[in-house]
């Protein structure tokens, strides 16, 4: 493949120089799969104007520039249209922050805070799990890592450790992500229906997007 023809060509800038634009003295041409050659700019507009299309710079950084003639505005409104459908099809993550409370959490709240995490693991995000020291409780902060490392254990078939145990203030969190096996087949599992994903929604906070 000619080094005018790689990738930087297929990767299409979102605004590219089009017509009376385009500065560069001598341009390659494409026209359809039609290879034209290199001729100047002026000779390529001509022939954009003869076809009543227009001359669009694609590949600006090759050398020569590659130019192809083409309906500007259809490919426009056909490159907004695969964006709008690559975005269609795709979920972003988000951190989700799920607050276990004090370090002294039964072990009752403790499995309803665990099927809570389920929950938004297998929908695809991260969770920011938490622990909040009270009083003198700060001078120890083992017993909170402690938790935080047991809470992660009753998820290790659904989540890894996407960061460990860190102070913020007053509080220590950790942050987990998804296996990628518990995205697939949570769609198959009983606890995906159990309790409702209102509870999981009401009971963890977004607190950021995308990550």
């Amino acid at each position: 493949m000619p080094a005018w023809q790689s990738h930087k060509e297929s990767h299409i800038a979102k605004e590219l120089r089009i017509n009376e634009q385009i500065r560069a003295p001598q341009v390659r041409l494409i026209r359809d799969s039609d290879q034209l050659g290199i001729m100047t700019a002026d000779e390529a507009q001509r022939l954009a104007d003869d076809a009543g299309l227009d001359l669009v710079e694609v590949a600006p950084t090759a050398s020569p520039p590659v130019c192809r003639i083409l309906d500007y505005g259809k490919f426009k409104y056909e490159q907004s249209k695969r964006e709008r459908e690559s975005r269609r099809g795709s979920r972003s993550v988000e951190l989700r922050e799920l607050r276990l409370g004090s370090v002294k959490i039964d072990g009752h709240d403790l499995d309803f805070k665990a099927r809570t995490a389920r929950k938004l693991l297998g929908a695809g995000d991260k969770v920011k799990v938490s622990v909040r020291f009270r009083a003198r409780e700060i001078t120890h902060p083992e017993v909170g890592r402690d938790l935080l490392k047991r809470f992660s254990a009753m998820l290790e078939d659904a989540a890894g450790v996407d960061r460990e145990p860190s102070m913020e203030g007053r509080s220590m969190s950790l942050v987990l992500e998804p296996l990628k096996k518990e995205a697939q087949s949570q769609s198959d599992s009983p606890e995906a229906d159990a309790g409702g994903d209102d509870a999981a929604q009401s009971e963890a906070q977004a607190v950021s997007g995308s990550h």
